[in-house]
């Protein structure tokens, strides 16, 4: 991800859902259109921020894995 994000959000070690809900606290506190980047080690992350997206207004605007971490670059909604 070439943009710097507004917000980092470490959720490394914890089990699902706590990265998705950590990540949904996160979005509550920042302002619309600002990037949000989440670091998780959980596999079953890579489901559930997919099945959040679909749900929300918010954008995934990439996401990768390597070597068992999973980023997560979220996109804060406007009017969220």
């Amino acid at each position: 991800m070439s943009q710097t994000p507004d917000c980092r959000l470490d959720a490394s070690g914890l089990s699902c859902p706590l990265p998705l809900l950590k990540a949904k606290q996160a979005l509550a506190a920042m302002h619309p259109g600002e990037l949000l980047e989440v670091t998780a080690t959980d596999a079953g992350s890579w489901r559930d921020f997919e099945s959040f997206v679909e749900h929300s207004r918010h954008t995934l605007v990439e996401r990768s894995e390597a070597a068992g971490v999973y980023r997560y670059w979220l996109l804060k909604a406007e009017g969220v």
